[in-house]
């Protein structure tokens, strides 16, 4: 694809180049070239990665899977917005494009980030439904449509992070599993099948860095980028929890 009449694209990237080094920044120009994203600019410098200066470097590492706001994979902060950089156009962007990664979570390389935590704490709450896959189960109990649908919001999660990296109590010294993870009970809890980990999942919930560690400041569904109520979810396991914290008070 020709450049557009010699137009530049500057990026600034905020480089480390492993989990235990000192971060820098470098920057970067690059041809401009029309419907350009932030991930086809990164792999532009990826071919000639020589900074702005001109000094030759090793190319700015980054992650992504499947460029369509899937898999959450390519979600770094932009501009300073935490969001997909599959979908972060550059014609929508303004100059210097600044790049870096969540700051929630540990750095592997440049803007490749460990999400371990988030899966461990996927596993906490036991986001899955229980059944055994070795033989046929027969047909499974229907669900009306309008629970459909309020599940389908929640089932749009891709684990990206964003939620967690705007949310004031998701940090390195909090044990708070975050707003997605409370939406996937939230979802599962709702399921025919789903529910029969219920209390399981309303145990973790009521325990330190569950749903009540949120602390309202409602900055997740703004950052969320499937749009999903978020806040609809913490209510929803709130009342759930309260509810299964006075049955084990009576011992119901």
């Amino acid at each position: 694809m020709a450049s557009d009449n010699g137009r530049k694209i500057e990026l600034r990237i905020k480089r480390q180049l492993g989990p235990n080094e000192k971060s820098y920044w470098e920057d970067y120009e690059i041809p401009y070239q029309p419907g350009m994203n932030v991930i086809s600019a990164l792999m532009e410098i990826r071919k000639n990665p020589v900074t702005k200066s001109g000094q030759k470097v090793t190319p700015p590492s980054w992650d992504s899977g499947c460029l369509e706001e899937v898999c959450g994979a390519c979600s770094m902060v932009i501009n300073g917005v935490a969001r997909q950089s599959c979908t972060a156009l550059i014609d929508e962007l303004e100059q210097p494009i600044v790049l870096e990664p969540f700051s929630k979570f540990p750095v592997v390389r440049d803007l490749v980030i460990d999400r371990s935590r988030m899966f461990e704490s996927l596993k906490r709450v036991q986001a899955w439904v229980p059944i055994d896959g070795t033989y046929a189960l027969g047909p499974g109990e229907k669900i009306d449509p309008d629970t459909q649908q309020e599940m389908y919001k929640f089932s749009r999660c891709m684990t990206c992070g964003c939620c967690l990296e705007v949310c004031p109590q998701f940090n390195s010294s909090s044990a708070f599993i975050g707003a997605s993870n409370v939406g996937q009970a939230y979802l599962f809890n709702q399921n025919p099948t789903g529910k029969n980990l219920k209390t399981e999942r309303l145990d973790v919930m009521m325990g330190t860095g569950g749903v009540v560690d949120c602390g309202n400041a409602q900055n997740c569904v703004r950052a969320c980028p499937k749009e999903i109520p978020l806040t609809d979810a913490i209510a929803a396991i709130g009342g759930q929890v309260t509810v299964h914290g006075i049955k084990r008070l009576l011992k119901l």
